[in-house]
């Protein structure tokens, strides 16, 4: 029997993160679901024996380095790393403060730079294409929408990124890529007033918020041997939105 790949998935306990996990799984990875929600994570592990929880404060690089050392030592290695966990702090330019600053890039941008350089190396000597995927944002790239300037620039972070490892590692072959959903339903509408969430919703062309399986779905296509040709590119998902 082929040994399963193993799966590294950030912000797992999260809207998008447990339906990416669902993809995968189904899809016959084993799961490493990473987030700082412990009690959220143990309720995904039970009864699922190919999915293994890890807390981990992802704003830590200390902690991101013992989380792989740990993962390497369990698995061998890592064949899949979707950088997932975010947040969008909704303070406005010019008065954001600084703190919120730091906390915006850390979780969203420093996380997943983090992550990349010790995937890469838990990478190192595993058969086939590894794959990287990053979760990135329409908000990088549509500037009508709502998105204060540093969620922005942190998944613009991201994004450069993104086209950097893919062009690093080409012929070490590891697929490197971004997927920028538009307004999606996670929890993240928590942080949004009822009238800028129904002035976001009635910009989709579709009349509703895309859905987190749909998003995974795309997740599950880019680490299915179909994406193994698929390196350094941003998916733009936004039903069409911004076709002019």
């Amino acid at each position: 029997m082929t040994a399963k790949r193993i799966a590294v998935v950030t912000g797992a306990a999260g809207g998008m993160g447990r339906a990416i996990v669902d993809q995968l799984i189904a899809d016959g990875l084993h799961l490493v679901g990473v987030d700082i929600d412990g009690a959220a994570l143990a309720d995904m592990a039970a009864g699922r024996p190919t999915f293994t929880a890890e807390i981990c404060d992802l704003t830590d690089p200390g902690a991101i380095a013992a989380l792989f050392a740990r993962i390497t030592a369990s698995f061998g290695g890592v064949d899949v790393l979707v950088n997932n966990a975010g947040t969008c702090f909704m303070s406005e330019f010019p008065d954001i403060p600084a703190q919120e600053f730091e906390r915006q890039m850390a979780v969203n941008f420093g996380s997943a730079f983090h992550c990349c350089q010790h995937a890469v190396k838990a990478m190192a000597g595993r058969a086939g294409v590894r794959k990287i995927v990053n979760i990135s944002s329409n908000g990088a790239y549509n500037f009508d929408v709502f998105d204060p300037p540093h969620y922005r620039a942190s998944k613009a972070a991201m994004d450069t990124l993104t086209k950097d490892l893919a062009r690093r590692y080409a012929r070490d072959r590891i697929a490197v890529n971004s997927i920028a959903p538009a307004m999606t339903e996670t929890p993240l509408f928590n942080v949004l007033t009822p009238d800028v969430l129904d002035r976001a919703i009635a910009a989709m062309p579709h009349g509703h918020a895309m859905r987190p399986r749909e998003i995974a779905a795309w997740v599950g296509f880019l680490i299915s041997p179909a994406g193994d040709v698929c390196s350094g590119n941003v998916i733009i998902l936004n039903q069409g939105r911004d076709v002019r």
